[in-house]
């Protein structure tokens, strides 16, 4: 196969980032595709066969327009789209590209989705008054759903960003626990706190926090309210029981929106039959003003032993699952 050569021009920001500290990106690159890339000036030469060309070529274009638009570009940055590359070798296949969604509120920059599926989540929490995002550990699903609260918060949008979440551990008995309601709660929510702090910085977190704006909320403290004007998170919501789902969802009032994540293979209830959602996913999905995201393995954007990680898990989970003839008779 004929190995030929190609020039992309590049601006300087986006050739930094394309080049990676101590050219570790390009050494991603060239490893996954075969291919040489050089940096002659004022872009990038890539030389390899049509098709590796053709592969480091997308990962090239989706890792300068990301760092054009401001966003930070990471290592984790560059196996996800080299991922997204070998998966989608056609562009533009009925989903909405990766950078055709940026939020303006990240402290190092824009935030930008980094994989197909998560634009996708970022486009139906921009339409959808409740949005449900479900997958595997890794995927973005509750670190977006924080960004676009904080970007409705930092418009004007919304007045406060709402968060809660089962405290499945300490069986929603919290007066167990030392503090105020503030020290009882955060440590369940310390993923979500990582991610607001990582976003708005902590000490306008902090700040939000005291005027109100930001409020974490038990799900035991839902109950009987109505929140207007807010954008509400509702996380690890596979350990919610069908009840407690269909409380917090009635909670959403006027000018509300509701974004609910969980990874059903991950249910600490102590009867799995009793998550909620799993049904609610099944008798809302496809009612008007709701949307439903669903993440895979290749969506993980951690560490590429996350991705491997939860391959293993679900191919195990697929062998072990009865077959017809077992479930009839369970």
């Amino acid at each position: 196969m004929a190995r030929e050569s190609e020039f992309l021009a590049l601006g300087d920001e986006a050739l930094r980032a394309v080049i990676g500290p101590n050219s570790r990106h390009i050494a991603l690159i060239e490893d996954r595709f075969k291919v040489l890339v050089e940096t002659p000036g004022g872009g990038v030469s890539i030389n390899g066969s049509a098709r590796d060309r053709a592969q480091a070529k997308r990962v090239i274009e989706t890792l300068a327009d990301r760092a054009e638009a401001g966003a930070e570009i990471t290592e984790a940055d560059v196996r996800t789209a080299l991922g997204a590359a070998v998966a989608q070798p056609r562009a533009g296949q009925g989903s909405v590209a990766p950078d055709a969604v940026a939020l303006p509120v990240g402290r190092r920059g824009a935030i930008a989705p980094k994989t197909a599926a998560q634009a996708r989540y970022l486009e139906l929490l921009s339409r959808c008054e409740l949005t449900f995002g479900v997958g595997p550990a890794g995927t973005g699903k509750t670190f977006l759903a924080a960004a676009y609260g904080a970007s409705l918060l930092r418009r004007g949008q919304v007045d406060r960003l709402v968060i809660t979440r089962p405290a499945v551990e300490a069986g929603e008995k919290l007066g167990f626990l030392p503090g105020d309601l503030n020290e009882k709660v955060d440590p369940y929510l310390a993923p979500i706190w990582e991610a607001l702090n990582d976003i708005l910085g902590p000490d306008d977190v902090r700040r939000r926090r005291d005027k109100g704006e930001i409020e974490a909320a038990p799900i035991a403290f839902m109950r009987g309210r109505t929140l207007a004007h807010a954008f509400i998170i509702v996380d690890e919501a596979q350990n919610l029981t069908k009840l407690q789902m269909k409380m917090v969802l009635t909670r959403l009032g006027e000018g509300a929106r509701m974004v609910v994540t969980g990874d059903p293979s991950q249910i600490d209830l102590l009867n799995a039959r009793d998550s909620g959602l799993s049904h609610a996913l099944s008798i809302l999905d496809g009612v008007e003003g709701a949307g439903v995201l669903k993440f895979a393995a290749q969506d993980v954007v951690r560490h590429a032993m996350v991705e491997r990680i939860v391959r293993a898990y679900d191919a195990d989970a697929a062998r072990q699952k009865p077959g017809p003839d077992l479930e009839e008779r369970a």
